[in-house]
């Protein structure tokens, strides 16, 4: 079988620091390989990859300014569908635009939805919802106008994360710095239970990180270390004895979760979106309402047995369950 996996081109594929999709595609796309498929990545040219890898350009958009997004969008989805008769199957990775080609192509394409920016977008896959196929990445990220293929949770690499029983005195909030994601309610259940806070990620909202979160910054109880990479993130994680994840929206997905879990450290949630399908509540972490619960179930985390976390995530969240279940689909789709 010869799969393409279309990666978007903001960052490289797996990012070096942020890049969500990037790195869920690389998961995929490496898993596959191992499986003995033949795979091509369609991404940056900097990206890594033990299949064959495909780019219009050496670095993405987010880390080359002088791209323009859209451009480099058009060019880069362009080569792979010009290329799609060379392939049995397309796993597309990069939204709703690869769809348009869709109609034009003989090549079937599964279309992972990594969540929808905005109810805007819905239209376009509708329009092709007889002829596509569309994966969720949990069952509360779905739309009811849509027809779905299969639900396939995002899958991590098991290896790349570090158990630890005995962890450090301090909270962790590891994600981009946003409304959405919490950060200041964050900052607040750690203020409140009188514990440490270790902040991680890349600012994406400089507004709000002037004024919500950086005067609040002393380099003693709440300390900003900056965005952290694959180096940092096994060390912030398996040392945490907890991580915070106050989300503000119905996350579609949280790969910090699953990562966490994986380290057996419990994740303490606001009880939104895929909350309930990645948590286990009282058993792999808490899932709470509001600031003061959090705060209430911090000094319950004793209760929490770490190994439990590293082993429903495990179980759940590997690369290896994760390219398993979409080689079936894949099965699937070809056998029709």
């Amino acid at each position: 079988m010869k799969a393409a996996v279309l990666s978007p081109v903001a960052w490289r594929t797996p990012p070096r620091h942020y890049g969500p999709w990037e790195q869920v595609a690389s998961n995929i796309a490496e898993g596959l390989i191992k499986r003995g498929i033949e795979v091509t990545l369609f991404a940056t040219g900097d990206s890594i990859t033990a299949g064959k890898l495909e780019s219009v350009c050496e670095k993405g958009y987010e880390e080359d300014r002088s791209h323009d997004a859209k451009v480099l969008e058009c060019l880069h989805i362009s080569n792979l569908m010009e290329k799609a008769g060379a392939f049995d199957i397309i796993h597309n990775n990069f939204d709703f635009l690869p769809l348009t080609y869709s109609g034009l192509i003989d090549t079937p394409m599964i279309t992972t939805i990594h969540g929808f920016s905005s109810q805007q977008i819905i239209p376009v896959y509708k329009k092709y919802n007889r002829t596509s196929h569309y994966v969720s990445i949990s069952n509360s990220d779905r739309s009811l106008e849509l027809n779905y293929l299969a639900t396939v949770y995002n899958g991590l690499n098991t290896d790349d994360f570090q158990f630890n029983e005995h962890p450090q005195d301090y909270l962790l909030y590891f994600g981009r710095i946003h409304p959405d994601k919490g950060t200041a309610e964050a900052i607040e259940i750690a203020k409140k239970s009188k514990r440490k806070l270790l902040i991680a990620g890349i600012v994406q909202d400089e507004c709000y990180f002037k004024e919500k979160i950086e005067p609040q910054l002393d380099d003693d109880q709440v300390t900003y270390v900056g965005s952290a990479g694959p180096d940092k993130r096994n060390a912030l994680l398996s040392n945490a004895l907890a991580l915070l994840h106050p989300i503000n929206f119905a996350e579609p997905f949280g790969l910090s979760v699953a990562e966490s879990m994986l380290c057996g450290t419990p994740v303490i949630a606001f009880n939104k979106g895929s909350m309930p399908e990645l948590i286990k509540d009282k058993e792999t972490g808490f899932l709470v309402n509001n600031v003061d619960e959090a705060v209430h179930v911090v000094n319950e985390l004793k209760n929490i047995n770490r190994k439990t976390c590293m082993d429903w995530a495990s179980s759940q969240f590997s690369t290896e369950k994760m390219a398993d279940d979409y080689f079936r689909l894949y099965q699937e789709i070809l056998n029709k």
